[in-house]
């Protein structure tokens, strides 16, 4: 047993204390996770998404459970840039641990007006870029699934971001996810996070019609998670690997053992998303589950077990 186990990890240019995450979406804005956990003891926090203007969301029911998931059609419902500013902002200086926010617009416009307003906030150590966003501008073709948008967006907001982290969010459902993520990093992305959620139905058959008022939503839990694994581990071959671009790797963990699958497969770090609904506290349970297991290995720092499978 090697009790002395090293966990902070290096993610682009940030010292993370640990690997873990939470999942944009899941925990808000911060402080309605913060009864439940002491969110400094994370290696880092995504916000839900912001966009430019308020967003009310899509209409209830908006949230359904699955086998083995959740489905979610929130619609990106959130306060808007300036309440996020002069309202949350204060909430997320208090905190000691990488603040990410995530970004989400209609056009490439929106978002770098977001990431332009926020680059000067000294709270703020990076952005996640949703790119599962519509491009209203375009036709409403999803920016992440065009390696041409990808490059476009990823270019415009780098410019806008500063010294801060650039974090790509990927969508999963694309050809070739490897072809999405070398866009990305070719265009100046410093971190891919993987995989966003899977756009899926339930239908209530006493009334032959779909359970969500927004028809489908994205499927999220621990069903996704052996995609989401594989997923990582392509873009880890493909693209991370080679250029040394840390990934965030997110889908169904739960478990130490399901973060520690994701490391193997090549993340750097991983995100907690649904399993907050469940257990707020999760986290750290997750925590001191990959330190146990570091210890029980003799894996005395965290980087040997990054990318480590074997074929």
């Amino acid at each position: 047993m090697n009790e002395k186990v090293n966990i902070s990890v290096e993610f682009a240019h940030l010292r993370l204390a640990n690997p873990v995450f939470t999942a944009s979406g899941t925990s808000g804005y911060a402080d309605e996770l913060s009864d439940f956990t002491n969110l400094n003891n994370l290696g880092g926090f995504i916000t839900k998404s912001i966009t430019l203007n308020p967003r009310k969301g899509n209409q209830t029911p908006r949230i359904v459970e699955t086998d083995s998931g959740m489905l979610n059609a929130i619609g990106l419902a959130n306060i808007g840039l300036d309440q996020f500013i002069a309202e949350k902002i204060p909430i997320l200086e208090k905190l000691n641990t990488a603040i990410f926010v995530n970004v989400a617009g209609e056009t490439i416009d929106q978002y770098v007006a977001v990431v332009e307003r926020l680059a000067g906030q000294a709270a703020i150590d990076g952005f996640e870029l949703n790119i599962s966003c519509p491009n209203v501008t375009r036709g409403g073709i999803t920016f992440g699934t065009d390696p041409a948008q990808v490059k476009e967006i990823t270019s415009a907001v780098k410019k806008s971001a500063g010294q801060k982290v650039l974090m790509v969010k990927l969508p999963p459902t694309v050809t070739d996810i490897g072809i999405i993520a070398q866009a990305a990093v070719d265009s100046g992305a410093d971190a891919l996070s993987l995989v966003n959620t899977f756009t899926a139905m339930a239908i209530d058959i006493e009334t032959a019609r779909p359970v969500l008022a927004n028809r489908t939503g994205g499927l999220s839990g621990p069903a996704i998670k052996p995609i989401a694994v594989y997923l990582v581990n392509k873009v880890y071959n493909d693209v991370a690997k080679a250029r040394g671009i840390p990934i965030l790797g997110l889908g169904g963990i739960r478990t130490a053992s399901d973060a520690i699958e994701f490391i193997i497969a090549g993340a750097s770090a991983v995100a907690v998303g649904t399993a907050n609904f469940i257990e707020p506290a999760c986290t750290a349970r997750i925590i001191e589950g990959i330190k146990a297991y570091c210890s029980r290995k003799n894996i005395s720092d965290i980087k040997q077990l990054v990318g480590s499978l074997r074929e």
